[in-house]
């Protein structure tokens, strides 16, 4: 299976970066992994409604030319689906089974993602109504993939 992360913004964070180093090295055997990090919008702090829709719009862009036409895209979005790592291991075993072995994670930047976007998305996942630095949602998802693969193995991992 391929596993594509797509992030909007550069880590720059070291702690992050051995973290996902980390995971994604123990993804190796099961899952090709590829981190995809797109630029981000150069953007004041304020901004207006306009403003942000163009943010998002020019990272949408970015985003959706790393995106393959076979894959099967889930973006992290806040009002997504909440699912346990078991309804997720069930999830990617199930693109697996049925020939979707192109797997494509959209992370967007510190506004959300495009609604175009999120229109080529097939699943909006949501890890919850909390918000985390997109940076640190990175981390998580690379966990949550690799623990969905030791679920899928029957393999053990920590609780």
């Amino acid at each position: 299976m391929h596993i594509q992360i797509i992030a909007v913004g550069k880590l720059k964070e070291a702690y992050l970066v051995q973290g996902i180093a980390e995971y994604v090295k123990r993804l190796g055997p099961y899952a090709k992994v590829q981190m995809v990090e797109v630029p981000d919008e150069k953007a004041p702090e304020t901004m207006s409604a306009a403003e942000e829709a163009l943010v998002k719009q020019r990272e949408g862009e970015r985003i959706l030319a790393h995106i393959k036409s076979d894959a099967y895209v889930v973006a992290l979005a806040i009002d997504g689906k909440p699912l346990s790592s078991e309804e997720l291991a069930r999830q990617v075993q199930e693109l697996a089974t049925y020939g979707r072995s192109h797997v494509a994670f959209v992370i967007g930047g510190s506004l959300g993602l495009a609604p175009a976007v999120l229109a080529r998305a097939e699943l909006k996942l949501s890890f919850g109504r909390m918000t985390l630095p997109h940076q640190l949602m990175r981390l998580v998802l690379v966990e949550q993939v690799y623990r969905a693969f030791k679920i899928m193995r029957g393999e053990p991992y920590h609780k």
